[in-house]
């Protein structure tokens, strides 16, 4: 009678066991699945993202200020070319009028010769340094310049941003940084605009 009594006891206890194992393996279940749902699901709702970009190449064609800066950087290239070029073409001239009246023995002495061999190498070694001066000081203009459009176009951005609210707005040149956008996304055209009208108000 006791075996009986302790073999249903021990029965009902198992029992019991395999019911709470059971409870906990499916509220775990329960709650890894819940945990998966939640983080799969995408917190966008399908309305417009707060972003925007600006096509730089196009920007730099038609705003301008970009435009009068770089013809003005192409006009000092130029006269910087010229100025130099002519030095060259006269130090030539110079050198060809020296060799002829070595070849021709024109000069009154040896010591004459030199010096006039010496004069041209020095002016040759002057013109170089010219060269360089004006490389280096177009160099400069290029960066002022540079620096004046960077800072205009970052300046007239943070207050053309405060209405529309953008959380970011990016730079895109020649499709490196956007490879795909909706249109609504470039705000390129409506930026040039504003940037162009501001620029003919400051000449004014």
């Amino acid at each position: 009678m006791q075996m009986k009594n302790l073999s249903l006891i021990i029965n009902v206890v198992l029992a019991i066991a395999v019911i709470i194992l059971f409870v906990l393996v499916f509220g775990i279940k329960s709650n890894i699945s819940g945990n998966q749902t939640v983080s799969n699901k995408s917190t966008y709702t399908g309305g417009k993202l707060s972003i925007a970009y600006v096509n730089v190449d196009s920007l730099l064609i038609h705003y301008q200020f970009a435009k009068e800066a770089n013809e003005s950087l192409i006009r000092k290239q130029e006269d910087s070319r010229l100025k130099v070029n002519s030095m060259k073409q006269q130090l030539q001239n110079e050198v060809e009028d020296f060799q002829r009246k070595r070849d021709n023995n024109a000069f009154l002495s040896i010591d004459r010769a030199k010096q006039e061999a010496n004069r041209l190498e020095k002016k040759n070694q002057e013109l170089q340094e010219l060269d360089g001066n004006l490389s280096r000081q177009l160099m400069q203009v290029q960066q002022k310049m540079s620096e004046q459009l960077r800072d205009t176009i970052n300046k007239f951005m943070k207050e053309y941003n405060k209405d529309r609210k953008y959380q970011v707005i990016f730079s895109n040149t020649s499709a490196d940084n956007v490879l795909y956008a909706e249109k609504g996304y470039d705000i390129t055209t409506e930026v040039t605009k504003l940037l162009n009208d501001r620029f003919e108000a400051s000449k004014k």
